[in-house]
């Protein structure tokens, strides 16, 4: 799958000169000149890596980066950050606000680069651990069991693939669509063999104890998972 990047910078030379050097290295390139856009497009597209400018029309990078990884959907985005500023609380105050890198301008392209090629294999790496842990949910994904409060799930392999998808997305709605995509590639089964593994699914998430995890179908939006706590009447 090529890795997607995004570049948020109003210098348009600037985003340009970085775009076709990625571009050379096989990355698809998406580009925003204010920091309003480079926050919609992080929801939107929901990039592999960012590389973002400080000093932005709208919005600044400080909020677009705070703003970013205060969401579930964007929060685990790597961050490169950039300054023209020579002093280093821009570069504290980035990586507090949940920046994974920053580089001063003027810069050199091959480290950039490199950084990048770094953040992408961590991301990647994270992403291929072993298991994934959500609240009192276990996923091993060598061996391909669910725990639920420490119980072993009886799932099919279509509905683990589900499952794993959506707890990586935990809080999100994620499309029929997207669904297929994600996981049989595009053209892949019909959106009601969706619907069908989806209400399997739900089933056996619910042991009848609070917390609990639900699957929500959210009409013509599509699905989201989340953790419910019980209501009683008062």
């Amino acid at each position: 799958m090529v890795e997607k990047i995004l570049i948020a910078d109003d210098e348009e030379n600037l985003v340009e000169f970085i775009g076709r050097a990625l571009r050379k290295h096989g990355y698809k390139v998406i580009s925003a000149y204010d920091g309003d856009n480079a926050l919609f497009l992080m929801g939107e597209e929901l990039p592999d890596l960012v590389i973002l400018d400080l000093m932005m029309p709208l919005m600044d990078g400080w909020e677009v980066c705070r703003r970013a990884k205060s969401d579930p959907a964007t929060r685990d985005i790597p961050v490169i950050m950039l300054t023209a500023r020579s002093s280093t609380d821009d570069a504290v105050q980035g990586l507090d606000l949940g920046a994974d890198d920053y580089m001063r301008k003027p810069f050199s392209l091959d480290e950039l680069l490199a950084r990048v090629r770094v953040l992408l294999r961590r991301k990647k790496d994270e992403e291929i651990s072993r298991t994934i842990e959500e609240g009192e949910l276990m996923i091993d994904r060598e061996e391909r069991e669910v725990f639920l409060r420490g119980v072993l799930l009886d799932i099919s392999p279509m509905e683990f693939e589900i499952l794993d998808l959506m707890v990586g997305r935990i809080g999100r709605t994620l499309s029929r669509e997207e669904i297929l995509k994600k996981i049989w590639g595009i053209g892949g089964e019909d959106t009601r063999t969706i619907d069908v593994h989806i209400s399997r699914l739900r089933k056996k998430l619910d042991d009848g104890k609070s917390p609990q995890l639900t699957i929500q179908t959210l009409r013509g939006r599509g699905y989201r998972l989340s953790w419910e706590e019980e209501q009683f009447d008062v």
